[in-house]
């Protein structure tokens, strides 16, 4: 016997829920670790005359020029593709549980190599890694709380995973305009590996998604960890082989099972792979979507905005241009709310239509602002764009991916999106600025017609999105 869908989170749910959050966070982190400690990191901030030039014995800082310190950056992009291209094959092999503890040892390895980097080497080392953990976790990390979240809240939890990116992307910035000196720069870096250390330690506690479970036949397991996350869950199937292939609704509607279709009962025990994905038909049309809400995400040019709007709000704010950053990220993280509270009551596809309409009016306004010379226009214009991106573009596709994919397809579907989603955010930040430059064409009051070519790319490919997917 069982009773009906979990209605909500116990306690412990809701525990597990902030556990998994911190792969996302740990994303969102080192998006910015880099930016606000980047002049005491290069060198460009020499310490007070005087003060040893080594602090617990490592250098106070790696000195590199503006191009190696491009290449640290953006080789976090490079781990990223990695990581979310085997996360297929983890998350199937070893569970969702297992693809976040991975992601977590990942993290603990690479940041912990950042914070006591002692020349160029190790720095980029330690980047690739937390690159590699963060392709991992994001792949993971929508997955796994997609499959315990009770089906009435599903939509505001699946949220939380752009939340938890803006608030790591806010406390790196919050932390960097504190510790941005030769001696504490390293404390940024080690912050990140000690919370991923935490995590890891934590996960001795933490229950294994009870779909994976139910999928790979583990039924008493699968009856554990429901009892433990879910307050519906009070009377469930019994232990035995022979339930596995009964309805059971406390797995809600995505795991679907069909005792007619031995074809479709196989797949829910045997994931199929990326290769697969790509070659059946019966997989585009989920393909199409999570392709078109990746690709709608970063050449957005959310990444490039970010970049550029410092400079753009620092003409207007001269003296507290290193605040400037984190102000746009306390935007994204207030705006974030919205989604959370509005995302089942005005669904999916309305909060999507409504966040690319706003973005790229908001991209044609930065347009006009700096090719006319209008500083505020630019700069309102700017904050209007991270608001309009964190209203739907940033968070519901992660929201989306575990929703319209076929149970046994998720994890593929997942990688791929994601991997797509990695290069999309490596190409934007390479023909950004030579992209900026031909079109300029060496004239500063044109600058503003890279953002024209966002605000395109932006309506093509969410026309795109909005005519696959139907919510």
């Amino acid at each position: 016997m069982t009773v009906g869908e979990p209605h909500a989170f116990t306690v412990y749910g809701w525990i597990v829920c902030a556990w998994i959050l911190v792969v996302s966070f740990q994303y969102g982190f080192h998006i910015s670790s880099l930016n606000q400690i980047q002049a005491v990191l290069t060198c460009r901030v020499s310490a007070i005359p005087g003060t040893p030039s080594t602090h617990y014995g490592l250098p106070t800082c790696i000195p590199m020029d503006d191009a190696t310190f491009s290449v640290v950056t953006s080789v976090y992009t490079v781990g990223g593709l990695l990581g979310s291209l085997g996360a297929n094959v983890i998350m199937d092999r070893w569970g969702r549980k297992g693809a976040v503890l991975a992601s977590s040892f990942i993290t603990v390895i690479g940041a912990g190599f950042m914070g006591v980097a002692a020349s160029l080497f190790p720095l980029v080392i330690g980047r690739l890694l937390t690159g590699v953990a963060a392709g991992l976790g994001l792949c993971v990390g929508p997955i796994y709380i997609a499959e315990i979240a009770p089906s009435k809240i599903k939509g505001a939890v699946g949220v939380l995973t752009q939340f938890a990116i803006v608030i790591g992307i806010m406390v790196t910035q919050g932390m960097g305009l504190k510790l941005a000196t030769p001696q504490t720069w390293r404390t940024v870096l080690l912050f990140s590996a000690a919370l991923s250390l935490a995590q890891l330690l934590a996960g001795t506690i933490i229950v294994e998604s009870p779909v994976w479970l139910n999928r790979h036949g583990l039924l008493r397991d699968k009856d554990a960890s429901a009892r433990r996350l879910w307050k519906a869950a009070t009377v469930l199937h019994s232990p035995d082989a022979a339930n596995e292939d009964v309805e059971d609704p406390l797995l809600g509607a995505n795991d679907e099972r069909s005792s007619l279709n031995p074809d479709r009962r196989e797949d829910q025990h045997h994931a199929v792979n990326a290769p697969t994905v790509l070659r059946r038909a019966e997989f585009r049309k989920p393909l199409a979507i999570v392709c078109f809400s990746m690709l709608s995400q970063q050449l957005s040019g959310v990444n490039a905005v970010l970049y550029y709007s410092n400079d753009i709000l620092s003409k207007t704010l001269p003296e507290i241009g290193p605040y400037v950053s984190l102000g746009i990220t306390v935007v994204n993280v207030f705006m974030t709310f919205a989604p959370i509270i509005l995302i089942d009551r005005l669904g999916r596809r309305q909060l999507l239509t409504l966040s690319g309409a706003g973005a790229i009016l908001s991209l044609v306004g930065v347009g006009i602002g700096l090719d006319s010379g209008a500083v505020t226009l630019a700069s309102v214009a700017v904050m209007a764009f991270i608001a309009s991106f964190a209203l739907g573009i940033g968070p519901v596709p992660f929201v989306m991916i575990p929703e319209v994919s076929p149970p046994h397809a998720v994890s593929a579907l997942s990688s791929i999106g994601l991997s797509l989603n990695w290069i999309a955010n490596f190409l934007v930040g390479l023909v950004f600025l030579p992209l900026r430059n031909f079109l300029a064409d060496g004239d500063e009051s044109k600058e503003g017609r890279v953002f024209f070519v966002f605000a395109a790319l932006l309506a093509f490919f969410m026309g795109m999105l909005l005519r696959s997917y139907k919510g």
